[in-house]
């Protein structure tokens, strides 16, 4: 497993080593499509001519081996390779021959889609085949399988839930020396994960949940995600942020495939979406705050399923659980009111330099009064680790970060809490909760004031998106969802911390 080099390039170069598709969704096809959306030059080398459209294959060329080895060494005596993508190979001496030209070439990044079971779950290569192809996947980067292909070189069944899935992607990384990701789109529910691992640790390195994309059409999805992490990797040098990016792409490419109108069966994704507005057909109601509440859907649904916001709603929450998250949340405050300060000081134009330094003084006036009504006059507990690497970020992304990433980074800590004080105000109202006993947290975030400064916040991000170069709002993005896991992680801390250890508050406010 190698890692990819650190500089970044603008425009990496990126073969496809993949087969046909004559309607343009799988295959080489998709491929191309999905380097050139994300910002890379495509080539490409064909290992099979396929007769196929969205209700099938029809029928199969594979050109003579000795073609194949040709157009390899074409491409690589000529162009310096910044990535290689390997999806279907077919037969034993095709696998070879891309196998040892990958050892001999050894490309900065290699992705392979290890195409050998169709979605219907038969098996597309024949034992010799499956036997070759697992004697080059040493020589891959990153690792692509679908959940059938992973029970495959896992030797296991396939997969029924997400924890089985997991450790069959842990098995294939430490078999094999190489990254994989785990895609749980074959699973029953309605949900999406999809987890990025590493050989030889057990944790994944980034686990990304999102509703399923409800849509008939997502002919060439594991080509094109492959592809588009291939070109990313190449371009940042950042496997992580390659995955999201590139899915986050992808859930976009499935969203809008329903308006292509290709073919009578299982249609293409629009592997293009994201360009329309280019056209002014999308400029008026598509923002770029737009794209990223729709990135983070996942982290909000995990917000929602949380035992912290439930018992939050219904004003279950144990008094001692609720102050020593507003214990918490206090010494959160006083750190973000530092990071809104130091935005004011690094805004471009007056309006923003206003809106923040209110902002940073709002927080101490306002959000921190409440705090301190509730805690009274107890001494504040030792900070979370949770609280830690909240506040460390927002400090990184405000004071060491290019204006837009710190105003990105902090978007979430209006819009989140807007959403969650506004949903469970109207619960609480539905439920006829009155007095509630959290009542005057719900009414703090969803009062007017706070939903116009979220407005506020993601017109100012909107606007500097705008002349931000691509690099740039790709951080603005990664800002953003970092922010929105940590957001995640601070309210579930503490009903995980009152359960593991079991707290009371006391007249010093300590733990014991």
């Amino acid at each position: 497993m190698t890692t990819a080099h650190s500089d970044s390039l603008t425009v990496p170069r990126v073969l496809s080593i993949a087969g046909t598709d004559p309607t343009g969704g799988a295959g080489q096809a998709a491929d191309l499509k999905s380097i050139a959306a994300m910002g890379g030059y495509g080539m490409n080398v064909i290992t099979a001519v396929v007769a196929q459209n969205t209700t099938g294959v029809t029928d199969i060329h594979t050109p003579p081996v000795e073609i194949l080895r040709a157009q390899l060494e074409a491409v690589s005596s000529d162009v310096v390779l910044d990535s290689v993508k390997v999806g279907m190979l077919g037969s034993v001496d095709v696998i070879e021959t891309v196998r040892d030209w990958l050892a001999d070439v050894k490309p900065p990044v290699t992705v392979v889609d290890p195409v050998m079971v169709a979605t219907a779950g038969g098996r597309l290569l024949r034992a010799e085949a499956e036997t070759a192809l697992l004697s080059l996947l040493p020589l891959a980067d990153l690792i692509t399988p679908n959940l059938p292909e992973l029970a495959v070189l896992a030797d296991a069944p396939t997969a029924n839930t997400w924890e089985e899935a997991l450790e069959q992607g842990r098995l294939v990384a430490d078999r094999f020396g190489a990254r994989v990701l785990v895609k749980g789109g074959h699973l029953v529910g309605s949900r999406t994960p999809d987890a990025l691992l590493e050989p030889g640790r057990v944790e994944p390195v980034i686990t990304l949940d999102d509703p399923r994309v409800e849509t008939s059409n997502t002919h060439g999805t594991g080509c094109s995600l492959s592809s588009a992490i291939a070109t990313l990797v190449a371009r940042t040098g950042d496997w992580a942020g390659a995955v999201r990016a590139a899915r986050s792409w992808l859930r976009g490419a499935l969203e809008h495939a329903d308006s292509l109108n290709v073919g009578h069966g299982n249609g293409p994704v629009h592997h293009f979406h994201h360009v329309q507005h280019l056209l002014g057909e999308s400029e008026s109601t598509e923002r770029f705050t737009d794209s990223l509440w729709r990135g983070c859907a996942g982290v909000r649904g995990q917000i929602d399923d949380l035992e912290f916001i439930a018992q939050l709603a219904d004003g279950s929450l144990p008094s001692e659980t609720f102050e020593w998250y507003m214990d918490q949340d206090m010494q959160y405050l006083d750190v973000y009111s530092r990071a809104l300060a130091a935005l004011a000081a690094a805004a471009p134009c007056e309006t923003d330099r206003e809106f923040f330094a209110g902002g940073a003084a709002e927080v101490v006036t306002v959000e921190s009064a409440l705090h301190r009504s509730r805690l009274g006059g107890t001494q504040p507990l030792p900070p979370s680790e949770v609280t830690r690497t909240y506040t460390d970020f927002l400090l990184a992304a405000t004071g060491s970060e290019p204006y837009a990433v710190g105003a990105a980074a902090v978007l979430p800590c209006y819009w989140l809490y807007a959403a969650v004080g506004s949903a469970l105000t109207e619960k609480a109202r539905t439920a006829g909760l009155d007095p509630h006993p959290y009542g005057d947290w719900l009414a703090t975030y969803d009062s007017p004031d706070f939903q116009l400064a979220t407005e506020r916040a993601r017109d100012i991000v909107d606007r500097v998106a705008k002349t931000a170069d691509p690099a740039t709002r790709k951080r603005m993005r990664d800002a953003f969802m970092r922010a929105c896991e940590l957001e995640l992680r601070f309210f579930a801390e503490p009903v995980r911390r009152a359960g593991a250890r079991p707290f009371a508050v006391a007249s010093t406010h300590r733990v014991v």
